[in-house]
């Protein structure tokens, strides 16, 4: 039996692997991808936010050529972290249940390829689980009519691929202002959507100013205070304030932002807040009302998934090691 296993190797799942190898702890860590693999689903040019010190982890300096770190930085960064730290890390291997058992928890998975399921169960048994899955994995759906279309995505890597298209982005996150940049750069006339009536906060600093000169010189056209009602084909249905407008339309990128799954959580019991859907968990020991069930990084977050981000869910792993070697010890 596994003292503990951790599922999911982001950046905050491999901070709490590595704080439990520093306490003589060996965890074992499952992840149904790559290790950070949402950081991998990034956009290829993107550039941290934080400066390297704050995504550090381990005590494994974070070098990097400039001020912020870019997404491949971040890359050869986590993998040196995992070599350095020689955690036991399996990729490409899905939890599909838990379940409590005497002295701990049974976790079964499946092996697949990185496509497609493989079929191949395995079954561990653990002491103790740390929950570290992310929210990458599922964005925030608009639950319109057509967007279920193969023209629609909810991820953006790279603008080449939109040269010469009439390209609808919804959202006003960083992603959807950068990703509107970069493919009017790129020769792709972009309608950019937003349901509110002004920019977001949370905008880069050095980003507004470019978005803003774009849509000064028209090269790009914003719809504020505008949903979407409804995709088709070859055009997208809009609601801008009360009126209801069509406009011819090759793609859509969806970056309306990503929530957490908790259903691994509520099949063990774990209680949710039915208003800001935050598990219930004690902040000193990120422990769940559930006996040796722990939570780390953004799953914590609960419905607004912009309140925990590497630089304070990184932090998470170190509370939940000490508690449990404590426990260790006490045995």
């Amino acid at each position: 039996m596994e003292d503990v296993i951790i599922i999911g190797a982001g950046p905050c799942g491999l901070s709490a692997a590595g704080e439990f190898k520093k306490r003589g702890i060996d965890p074992l860590v499952i992840e149904k991808g790559s290790i950070v693999h949402s950081i991998y689903g990034y956009p290829l040019n993107m550039r941290f936010f934080s400066t390297p010190e704050l995504l550090e982890i381990v005590d494994v300096p974070f070098i990097v050529s400039g001020e912020k770190p870019t997404r491949e930085e971040a890359l050869v960064y986590y993998r040196e972290v995992a070599s350095r730290s020689a955690l036991r890390i399996h990729t490409y291997e899905e939890v599909v249940k838990i379940e409590q058992e005497a002295g701990g928890f049974s976790v079964q998975t499946v092996k697949h390829n990185g496509k497609t399921s493989g079929g191949e169960y395995q079954t561990y048994r653990a002491k103790n689980v740390v929950a570290a899955t992310g929210y990458f994995d599922n964005p925030n759906l608009m639950n319109v009519p057509g967007e279920e279309l193969e023209k629609v995505n909810h991820y953006y890597k790279e603008a080449h691929i939109y040269y010469g298209q009439k390209v609808a982005i919804i959202g006003g996150s960083n992603n959807a202002v950068e990703a509107a940049i970069e493919i009017e750069r790129a020769g792709g006339q972009v309608t950019w959507i937003y349901r509110r009536g002004d920019f977001s906060s949370s905008i880069k600093a050095w980003v507004r100013p470019v978005f803003e000169s774009l849509l000064r010189k028209e090269r790009i056209q914003a719809m504020w205070n505008t949903n979407v009602v409804r995709i088709d084909e070859k055009t997208i249905t809009l609601n801008r304030e009360g009126q209801e407008i069509t406009i011819e339309n090759d793609r859509v990128l969806a970056l309306t932002g990503y929530h957490p799954d908790h259903k691994l959580l509520r099949s063990l019991g774990v209680e949710i807040n039915g208003e800001t859907g935050e598990p219930v968990y004690n902040e000193e020991t990120m422990e769940t009302n559930v006996q040796g069930l722990f939570i780390a990084g953004v799953i914590a977050a609960g419905n607004n998934a912009n309140v925990i981000f590497i630089e304070n869910g990184r932090l998470h792993g170190g509370l939940i090691a000490d508690e449990i070697a404590r426990r260790i010890e006490q045995a």
